[in-house]
């Protein structure tokens, strides 16, 4: 969660630069900035997910993983929308300093968190996030845990603030707090400044009495920071633009397709279909619905009739042929070879057609691509 919210965090509203897409924090100075000491150990975990799934970007990746651990330790869902890329080099890297720095005091949150774009209410909703993990010395001069349970996602910090009472504590550190009662826990100056700000103390007392408050509220501002900078459809709270009648036809196009049902595709042709349409998400055509459930017929129709482009390429690179070779439908595959499809194209993975039947030993299909000269 840590990672998510620094990849996200230096998002500045004035120019747009900033926030976790491109997967900056990859790159220099980012990588290297005080503030985000210890979390390359994070995203070396999450490099074998990503080798497992290359498709979903880094930046996706790292901020859906702070989604999905706030779920796992007890946590709210968190709203949200793929959609993230990653950047080649670190030119858009944010300058450092973007970061809240805990020394500091309501003032230096009020900065930081207008400039993204939130209001007090939600700098105290988003400070909420400490009832997670503890400070390392090592890493950032403070220590201890918020909380006595740290890797349980509820309303404790918020309590902790309002019913302890919290002294500075001695020794050889940076200023933070300790709660008189156990002197176990600790409290940072930005963690302070939320019960000594006549604006954000409201906010922090809801929050102790009422978790499931503090939950929406989190919930909705953690999913706004993970989509501050990037493309517009990362945002769940973004209301569709209302589809024209021609794209609701062709959507239904492609529906029909994945189901095989030529007829039911014939009348949507018949009223404005685009046959040729690509799914936004996943730029897949009619083509590769059908060829990917081996249905005969429909792909018999998308070739004869429609004229599909057997060779056009999904945003994996995937064609509707790699679909064919990856399920075994070897009469789909011998159509899309004899319509003249290209048995060289590779995906982003670097496959053609062949390897793909390999990988999947799908040996009618193997036959199929050699007879055509396909090798490995």
């Amino acid at each position: 969660m840590r990672m998510a919210w620094h990849a996200a965090g230096t998002y500045d509203k004035n120019d747009g630069t900033g926030g976790c897409n491109g997967a900056t924090m990859r790159f220099e100075p980012e990588q290297s900035d005080p503030a985000n000491a210890g979390l390359s150990i994070i995203r070396d975990l999450l490099h074998p997910v990503h080798k497992k799934y290359p498709e979903v970007s880094l930046a996706d990746l790292y901020a859906v993983a702070g989604c999905v651990a706030i779920e796992f330790l007890g946590g709210p869902r968190v709203a949200f929308n793929f959609g993230r890329t990653d950047d080649a080099d670190g030119s858009r890297c944010p300058a450092n300093g973007r970061l809240p720095d805990a020394a500091q005091g309501a003032q230096h949150l009020r900065d930081v968190f207008y400039r993204m774009g939130f209001n007090d209410q939600e700098i105290v909703a988003l400070s909420g996030a400490h009832t997670l993990g503890r400070c390392h010395a090592a890493r950032s001069g403070f220590d201890g845990p918020w909380t006595s349970h740290p890797l349980r996602f509820d309303n404790q910090y918020f309590r902790n603030l309002v019913h302890l009472t919290w002294r500075k504590r001695k020794w050889d550190g940076p200023e933070q707090f300790e709660d008189e009662e156990t002197g176990k826990l600790m409290m940072l100056p930005t963690d302070i400044a939320l019960i000594k700000d006549d604006k954000f103390r409201p906010w922090v007392e809801k929050y102790a009495k009422d978790q499931d408050a503090w939950f929406k509220d989190f919930s909705a501002a953690y999913s706004r920071l993970l989509s501050l900078g990037c493309p517009a459809k990362c945002d769940p709270s973004r209301k569709e633009a209302k589809q024209s009648e021609q794209d609701e036809l062709s959507a239904e196009f492609r529906e029909h397709a994945m189901h095989g049902s030529v007829d039911a595709a014939k009348k949507c042709l018949a009223a404005g279909a685009d046959p040729k349409q690509l799914e936004g998400t996943s730029g897949r055509s009619a083509l590769h619905k059908a060829a990917f459930w081996g249905h005969n017929d429909m792909v018999r129709y998308l070739i004869d009739e429609v004229k599909m482009d057997v060779d056009v390429q999904d945003n994996y690179g995937d064609t509707a042929l790699h679909d064919a070779a990856k399920f075994g439908h070897a009469t789909v595959a011998q159509m899309l070879i004899d319509a003249g499809a290209n048995i060289t194209l590779r995906n982003k993975e670097g496959r053609d057609p062949l390897a793909v039947a390999v990988e999947h030993n799908k040996t009618a299909v193997i036959a199929a691509l050699k007879a055509k000269g396909s090798k490995l």
